[in-house]
């Protein structure tokens, strides 16, 4: 598939992207960027800290984490579905990375290539 860098095309990539967010937790991110380079979609995050997960690094710091970790991986499931169903991509990988300090995440989503 050829991958268009016009700035529609990221802004509807973006738009996914801030709509799982805000349906996980209820807002969207505060700084969010796009790029794309041959069959890589890179989103770069600042997401907010939710009250809830603020409570939870008081009390629960070990269940936080998981926390965490168990939210990222449905956002990858979540983005993989949205970008399937709405865009028509097929891929090959989501990957993310959450720092939970600096609330930043960065997700690689590598297509299909074709043949």
């Amino acid at each position: 598939m050829s991958l268009s860098d016009s700035n529609e095309y990221k802004k509807k990539l973006c738009h996914l992207y801030n709509e799982i967010s805000k349906e996980l937790f209820g807002f969207g991110t505060t700084l969010l960027k796009v790029s794309i380079d041959q069959n890589i979609i890179t989103f770069h995050a600042k997401h907010r800290r939710s009250p809830r997960s603020t409570a939870l690094e008081g009390e629960a710091p070990t269940l936080k984490h998981e926390v965490d970790f168990y939210m990222s991986s449905i956002y990858k499931k979540k983005i993989r579905e949205k970008l399937e169903q709405e865009m028509g991509l097929s891929m090959d990988a989501v990957l993310r990375d959450y720092d939970p300090p600096t609330q930043w995440a960065i997700t690689n989503i590598i297509l299909k290539q074709t043949e």
